[in-house]
């Protein structure tokens, strides 16, 4: 399937940790009014998960099926670029 946010397979969740009102967050809440009935349509077995919370910085976390040697490796990538 070709299309705008068809997620890879290796994607398990998609989670948005964003405030209902402060400004920080207006972004947040403008994609999601937009994108998401687009990304539910073309990922409609993947969890796309959102938390609204009073005076929460605005977040995307994704999880994905990696193996404990994958972890560790993006782990080290992550140590090393922040360096």
């Amino acid at each position: 399937m070709s299309g705008k946010y068809v997620f890879t397979k290796g994607l398990k969740e998609l989670r948005f940790l964003f405030c209902q009102t402060s400004e920080a967050s207006a972004p947040v809440r403008s994609f999601l009014n937009r994108a998401y009935p687009t990304m539910k349509k073309h990922n409609p077995h993947t969890p796309i998960m959102m938390r609204e919370a009073s005076g929460t910085e605005p977040r995307v976390f994704a999880r994905y099926g990696l193996s404990d040697s994958q972890i560790e490796e993006r782990i080290t990538n992550l140590v090393k670029q922040s360096s």
